[in-house]
């Protein structure tokens, strides 16, 4: 079994991702970890459903990255939100933001979430998590006002939950972690398949 202890200097288990959500979320396991950004290209065929893209992109990074550390075990991820039949990534600028929360607003959307572990001797496993959010319907002046907060910027739907974003939601069914941007159930439990371990004795 794979213990924190085991872990070597150059760091054995590496978050393909260099996002300070994810940091966090990975931090509170208390596993030794490094991070590091996985440089692909992100674009997916628009055939794909939400669920099948970020899958993909998740597996694209953390082989992107298990290329460059073949003896390291990578963790990639990848988000989207999904409202109606129209897929919503990170929005360009404050404009594209108010149209992303103009969409989302007074409704239910789902997020999703795909987490890829790849490991030395060619150990592959993924998992896609969903989780579904109904945000209030808040009047424009309200809705200004949260752009104002910047906490739009880099974020698929536009949003933090994590933050101020919380005062927008109405009700969460699922994982509140994969809305942060990596799920962490999904994380535990494919760590624990491929045989790490938690809690080290000091």
């Amino acid at each position: 079994m794979k213990t924190p202890g085991d872990l070597g200097d150059l760091g054995d288990l590496i978050l393909a991702s260099t996002s300070s959500a994810r940091r966090a979320l990975m931090d509170g396991l208390g596993l030794p970890y490094h991070t590091e950004a996985p440089g692909v290209d992100e674009d997916v065929p628009s055939t794909l459903s939400a669920e099948e893209a970020v899958r993909s992109l998740a597996a694209r990074k953390a082989r992107a990255v298990h290329a460059r550390h073949p003896e390291a075990w990578v963790i990639g991820a990848d988000q989207l939100v999904e409202v109606g039949h129209g897929v919503l990534g990170k929005p360009q600028d404050r404009d594209a933001a108010r149209g992303q929360l103009q969409r989302l607003l007074g409704h239910t959307h789902a997020i999703h979430t795909g987490v890829c572990l790849v490991g030395p001797g060619g150990h592959f496993a993924e998992a896609v998590e969903t989780t579904r959010l109904t945000f209030f319907p808040v009047p424009p002046e309200e809705l200004e006002r949260y752009l104002d907060t910047g906490e739009w910027e880099g974020c698929a739907g536009s949003y933090r939950v994590e933050g101020q974003g919380q005062a927008l939601l109405a009700k969460l069914e699922g994982d509140r972690t994969n809305v942060q941007g990596l799920p962490m159930l999904s994380v535990v439990r494919l760590l624990r398949q491929a045989g790490f371990m938690f809690f080290p004795r000091p």
